[in-house]
């Protein structure tokens, strides 16, 4: 579906979008449409807001919503081990950084791969491991023979 992007001036740029929610006929849904009538009374059903009272707005926190959804697929592609930037771009962002701000907190083995990089790099030098195959990073090892003698 193409839409329009940026402000509400007439004659701004369009982008085309997959959409993964539409009407029966193909349209883009609404989000607030989507949230009063399909997503918060499922969340009312299910116990996890309160019900609506009758004429009165729903009770519910923005993480009791549909954009919980957005969070749920994020963390669950980051703990997979997806790349920021892979996720970034799936996601609509602008930049990574954004996707860091945001998300950061579901990288639990955030740089466990790089540590258990220097800790066979350290093995592999002190001649712990030395029947391993060289790691990666032994050539710059060498080269900086003055931090760890080899």
């Amino acid at each position: 579906m193409t839409l329009p992007w940026g402000g509400p001036e007439p004659g701004r740029r369009t982008r085309t979008f997959a959409l993964t929610l539409t009407t029966t006929h193909g349209n883009a849904v609404r989000a607030n449409y989507f949230s009063a009538h399909i997503s918060k009374p499922a969340l009312a059903a299910a116990g996890v807001i309160p019900a609506r009272v009758e004429g009165e707005r729903w009770q519910a926190s923005r993480s009791d919503g549909f954009h919980v959804l957005r969070d749920i697929y994020a963390s669950v592609i980051l703990e997979a081990g997806e790349s920021v930037v892979t996720l970034a771009r799936w996601l609509g962002h602008s930049s990574p950084v954004i996707t860091l701000h945001y998300y950061a907190h579901f990288l639990p083995k955030a740089g466990a791969k790089g540590r258990s990089a220097i800790n066979a790099l350290l093995a592999w030098a002190s001649g712990e491991s030395s029947r391993a195959p060289e790691p990666p990073g032994t050539e710059a090892l060498q080269r900086m023979a003055w931090v760890v003698p080899v």
